[in-house]
């Protein structure tokens, strides 16, 4: 992590499932919508909770076994 902000996560796939997370980034709808206004620091958090919400998709969709 450095001083400067991370680069957005957005990857072009913009699609929110049920519970408002999107299938592309795994931002949240709240954490999208405030991504231009935050510091540095809370968009490396945002990074981070997007990072752990992709790794349990990804547990989920190869099961419990991976």
């Amino acid at each position: 992590m450095t001083a400067a902000g991370p680069l957005s996560p957005c990857i072009n796939i913009c699609a929110l499932d049920e519970r408002d997370i999107c299938r592309g980034c795994f931002r949240s709808r709240a954490e999208i919508g405030a991504w231009t206004s935050m510091n540095a620091a809370e968009q490396w958090q945002v990074v981070e909770r997007a990072e752990q919400r992709r790794q349990l998709a990804l547990k989920s969709v190869r099961g419990p076994a991976s």
